[in-house]
This record gives C-alpha cells, sequence and structure tokens, in this order.
C-alpha cells in the first residue's frame, strides 16, 4: 500500500553513526583514528588560528602600521527613520530619552533622525541630528525639528 504510513528512506540512505574512541567492539579505541603523535593527534589542538603560518612571523605582524585610523573617534549614530515616529500620538515631544524608553534605540549618545519613509503627524523632535529630508517632513506634517547642542 502507498501512504504516508508507509514511507520509509531508501536503502542504503541511512547509516549507523561510526563510534570513535570507545574500546569496546568498535574497532576505533586507543587512538580512536587519529594517528600517534603529532599536533592533529592532541586534544583541543588540532584547530590552528586562521592566521597562522607555521610559527613565521605572520604578515599582518610583518608589515608596518601607518597613518591615521579614525575608527576609535568616530561618532556611531543610533539611526531612527522618520515612518517609525508614526506610532506616537499627535504633539508628542520625542528626545533621545523619550527613544530609548520606547526600545527604538540602544544608546542615547548621538541619535540621527532620517527621512525614510512618510509621517502622518505633527510632532516634536528635540535633541537629534537630523537629514535635510527628515527635517522637511516633519515640517510639512506640522511638527517642529528642534536641534540642541
Amino acid at each position: 500500500m502507498i501512504g504516508l504510513n508507509n514511507l520509509k528512506p531508501a536503502k542504503g540512505s541511512k547509516h549507523r553513526r561510526k563510534i570513535i574512541g570507545r574500546g569496546v567492539g568498535s574497532g576505533h579505541g586507543r587512538t580512536a583514528t587519529r594517528g600517534t603523535k603529532g599536533q592533529k593527534a592532541r586534544s583541543g589542538d588540532g584547530e590552528k588560528k586562521i592566521n597562522f603560518e607555521g610559527g613565521q612571523m605572520p604578515i599582518f605582524r610583518r608589515i608596518p602600521k601607518r597613518g591615521f585610523n579614525n575608527k576609535q573617534f568616530a561618532k556611531e549614530y543610533e539611526i531612527v527613520n522618520v515612518d517609525t515616529l508614526n506610532g506616537f500620538d499627535n504633539g508628542t515631544e520625542i528626545t533621545p530619552k523619550f527613544l530609548k524608553e520606547k526600545g527604538l534605540i540602544s544608546k542615547i549618545k548621538f541619535v540621527k533622525v532620517l527621512g525614510n519613509g512618510k509621517l502622518d503627524k505633527s510632532l516634536i523632535v528635540k535633541g537629534v541630528s537630523f537629514s535635510k529630508s527628515a527635517i522637511e517632513k516633519i515640517k510639512s506634517a506640522g511638527g517642529k525639528a528642534e536641534i540642541t547642542k
């Protein structure tokens, strides 16, 4: 009979798991198919770091580091789009602290409002930086965009 209750895997497609490192009956005891001695035979030592060059000084340490990198001084902005502000009532005063309380941002330090989407409500947005399109959309909806430093 053909039916879902009679389905079986194709013959030869299912295999028993190879048992390694057990002395009884498996035939893979003692060295557990790792061979004898050497780095790959030891526990935890088989994997080398991605930049490992056999003990030779790695290339990223041989090459001199020059110049200035702004990464440590760069401002990381928390981004909020205009369409996410639609969830608040008309006349709501939106500050970075308010956005953090609502869970829209994780840090208060630098918040930027971008003009992605449509804004249907008139809101007072304070204390953040804005893109030009965000300011236009907030003002066209009847709200205010106040930048405080």
